[in-house]
């Protein structure tokens, strides 16, 4: 009997969802393993070794977002877990070429995220809570897609703590990257996600000035560039 109730309370503590934040130190240490500064992610060695990959999203799931917690830690919260799953998704298949080789073209709308007692695909946290819930364009930049033309994957975990510095460090450093946008005074080349995601921008030439040292004149000409899916490694 004492050993049966043991391992009942094993189970329900592992079922149950705890009111704490996840410990995003998990997350971090697997970052600065296999991500570099420039957001190379080395999906090789990660798949040989997926232990403190999969320990991390076994905390994500045992922890998600409670009412108590803070906005910024439900963000960060969030974010953490679009890029963990975004990279256990690319691990699980690799090697593959590109994201779109998987799930016919859309791994996005499959529901295989298990937090809590709920299960999620990716678009699902992008665009039913992360876009809705927050009203928070910069996420764009901080949510990573596993591709070329995504902004980087930030090799540091997202925390309350940080998630305003570097919500501005990574909205800065990819508008002005000429990998991915064009500025100029009357003409802006920019990457497909100000195209796909208009609605939560607005006046592009506005946003961009925010972020540039170039006088973008409101009346810039705007055309979009093409978006490269080959892997972000």
């Amino acid at each position: 009997m004492i050993y049966i109730s043991f391992v009942l309370a094993i189970m329900t503590s592992i079922s149950t969802p705890q009111a704490s934040a996840p410990d995003h130190n998990l997350w971090e240490t697997v970052l600065q393993q296999y991500v570099s500064e420039t957001g190379v992610v080395n999906y090789k060695k990660m798949a040989k070794n997926e232990k403190a990959l999969n320990a991390y999203l076994d905390e994500l799931a045992s922890h998600p977002p409670m009412d108590s917690w803070s906005r910024d830690e439900k963000l960060a919260y969030w974010i953490n877990a679009y890029n963990a799953y975004t990279v256990k998704l690319i691990v699980d298949n690799y090697p593959v070429k590109s994201i779109r080789d998987l799930h016919d073209g859309n791994p996005w709308d499959v529901k295989w995220i298990e937090l809590g007692r709920q299960t999620y695909s990716l678009n699902q946290i992008e665009h039913d809570i992360i876009r809705p819930r927050y009203d928070e364009p910069r996420i764009h930049f901080a949510v990573n897609c596993a591709a070329q033309s995504c902004p980087p994957l930030l090799n540091h975990a997202w925390t309350a703590e940080n998630l305003e510095q570097n919500l501005e460090q990574q909205t800065r450093a990819f508008i002005n990257n000429e990998q991915y946008n064009r500025i100029g005074a009357k003409a802006l080349e920019l990457s497909q996600i100000f195209n796909w995601y208009g609605e939560d921008f607005g006046d592009l030439a506005a946003f961009a000035n925010r972020y540039t040292e170039i006088d973008i004149k409101p009346k810039a000409k705007v055309t979009f560039l093409e978006y490269n899916w080959a892997l972000n490694e």
